[in-house]
């Protein structure tokens, strides 16, 4: 859920089965521009007893189209401050940038090739405010903040088997520990391929009242794909631990994700049409997972998952393209996270939240212990206008210029959404009026949002709890009709308003017992837990010092960008 660039960095089965088969054919058949013949393999650190360049930046400047980069372990204190094409005086440059197409980077260990935004000196990922490593400061003392590894308009990139941490956010934005950047704030949306696998992202500072905080874990934006995160791990996020936005129709899939710990553990503003969120978890988050619509610089809005091309149909049959399946959504209730802008006002408790956004498919997934809602839909009223300037004539593009506490708001509703066969358990257990498995609030929409087939696992002969009463019965269970949820004047809304505190001086919580809400006491990051790295990180790569077992760079066929996901 960004916030302008300027402010904080930025910012039915069997078809399902079939749908999500057939997109990673086409992902798994798209490659990056062919590697040359001669395509060179170059080291960073040491491995085995063999040296290679001191810095990852280093070994990117020296690389071409095609070329490898293997780092060995090691924390990378990658201290420079790299901008990129078309960035402006003041602008969060990077610790890593990569403009060139077709670049593989590969770290030989997941767990132990780090690259890190703290201070050279100082221990790996510090959570000393001394330690941070800031970027450059103007006359006011005001840091610009930093990235860390960003890929920048750049295509056939795969970034694999490393971690990032401790990139801050600043006045110039910054805060992304791993970023595929394919034009933010432009408004315009690139295709180009990319894959990111084994990757991890953490931050282990926060400081109570500070402008400097990561942002974000892993991160895409202005894509058009084919794109690819398989096996990715993200915590400590003051907005999200994964973020993909800016994107009409996505084009990519995030597969065996793992996010906890943040105000997020997902983020998508204006992100539709094929993306498909799969085979992922995300628990002890403020908000488990959170899609939106917002008039921001991750324009165009709104966030829409219709098929883009006229007559196409997804995996339930329906125009709708845009796929939350097979997921792990459970025990999102805590408000010790770091947090920033909007995305801190992600309602504590809620496991899946769509918030203005519309003709998307959730279904299959496992969704318990969220203590306020498990499914939640519920309109979005944007209060930021920071679109690209070109679409500031229009700057509130699919939703409704409004004004609430004097600010002028744009307010997206939420429709066409399918709510599909979803299993749930102990969701809505903080006990205030309305909280419950499955609610919605909405204006009457043609079509309206519709729900059938969720069951809970421990009372399977009971329909889930919900707001409206029996949302899964007609009208609410039909696809396609019109249809209305609770309005916004209901208990829901009432609860959803004093849950996230959006507009706090006008939507006062209920009195009395009505309003138990976990509020943040001293926030409490994790440190980075040891993940799955790649079983042989040779695979693919030309013959060299650190795989002298491996074919000749003749013999070697283009590594496949994105590829497929990696079970």
């Amino acid at each position: 859920m960004r916030r302008s660039q300027a402010t904080d960095g930025a910012r039915g089965r069997r078809a399902a089965v079939s749908v999500i088969a057939l997109v990673c054919l086409i992902v798994a058949t798209a490659l990056a521009s062919a590697a040359p013949a001669s395509a060179k393999v170059l080291h960073v650190g040491k491995f085995e007893g063999k040296l290679g360049y001191k810095t990852i930046q280093r070994a990117v400047e020296a690389a071409s189209a095609g070329d490898w980069i293997l780092v060995g372990p090691g924390d990378y204190k990658e201290t420079g401050d790299h901008l990129h094409s078309g960035s402006s005086a003041g602008d969060a440059g990077a610790g890593v940038l990569v403009e060139k197409p077709g670049i593989h980077i590969r770290g030989m260990n997941r767990n132990t090739v780090m690259i890190d935004g703290t201070k050279k000196g100082t221990p790996a990922c510090s959570a000393n405010p001394a330690d941070q490593e800031l970027g450059p400061a103007d006359s006011q003392g005001h840091h610009s903040g930093r990235n860390g590894l960003v890929v920048f308009k750049a295509q056939g990139v795969s970034l694999e088997n490393l971690s990032a941490c401790n990139f801050q956010a600043g006045y110039g934005g910054g805060g992304n520990q791993i970023w595929v950047n394919f034009g933010d704030g432009s408004g315009i949306q690139t295709a180009g391929s990319w894959r990111g696998a084994f990757l991890s992202a953490t931050d282990q500072f926060f400081e109570e009242g500070s402008p400097y905080f990561g942002s974000y874990g892993i991160f895409a934006s202005n894509t058009g794909g084919p794109g690819l995160y398989t096996q990715v791990y993200a915590n400590n996020m003051a907005d999200s631990d994964f973020y993909i936005g800016a994107c009409r129709d996505c084009n990519t899939i995030l597969d065996h994700a793992h996010a906890e710990t943040s105000a997020l553990g997902y983020s998508g503003t204006n992100s539709g049409g094929h993306l498909t969120i799969q085979n992922s978890e995300f628990n002890n988050n403020k908000s488990g997972f959170v899609s939106n619509s917002q008039n921001n610089d991750d324009a165009p809005s709104p966030q829409d998952g219709s098929c883009p091309k006229e007559g196409e149909t997804g995996p339930t049959g329906t125009h709708n393209c845009w796929l939350f399946t097979k997921n792990s959504v459970h025990d999102n209730n805590n408000p010790n996270v770091p947090t920033t802008g909007v995305a801190g006002a992600g309602p504590v408790g809620s496991g899946v939240v769509l918030s203005g956004d519309r003709n998307n498919i959730v279904t299959g997934n496992a969704i318990y212990n969220n203590g306020a809602w498990g499914i939640l839909l519920v309109p979005y009223p944007a209060v930021e206008e920071e679109p690209p300037p070109a679409l500031k004539e229009d700057n509130c593009l699919g939703g409704t210029k409004g004004e609430v506490e004097g600010k002028t708001i744009c307010y997206y509703d939420d429709f066409g959404n399918e709510v599909i066969n979803n299993t749930l358990k102990n969701n809505g257990f903080f006990g205030n009026p309305s909280n419950v498995d499955l609610g919605e609030l909405s204006n009457p929409e043609n079509p309206g949002n519709c729900w059938h087939g969720s069951k809970d696992a421990e009372q399977l002969l009971e329909e889930p709890t919900s707001e409206p009463k029996l949302i899964q019965s007609p009208p609410h269970s039909e696809c396609g009709i019109p249809d209305s949820g609770e309005p916004l004047t209901s208990s829901l809304g009432a609860q959803v308003a004093c849950d996230s505190q959006f507009f706090a001086s006008i939507a006062e919580c209920p009195t009395g017992a009505g309003a138990n809400y976990p509020r943040r006491t001293k926030v409490e990051l994790i440190p980075l837990p040891e993940q799955r790295t790649m079983e042989d990180p040779c695979v693919g790569v030309p013959r060299n010092g650190w795989c002298p077992t491996n074919p000749g760079a003749r013999k070697t066929p283009p590594y496949p960008v994105p590829g497929s996901p990696v079970e």
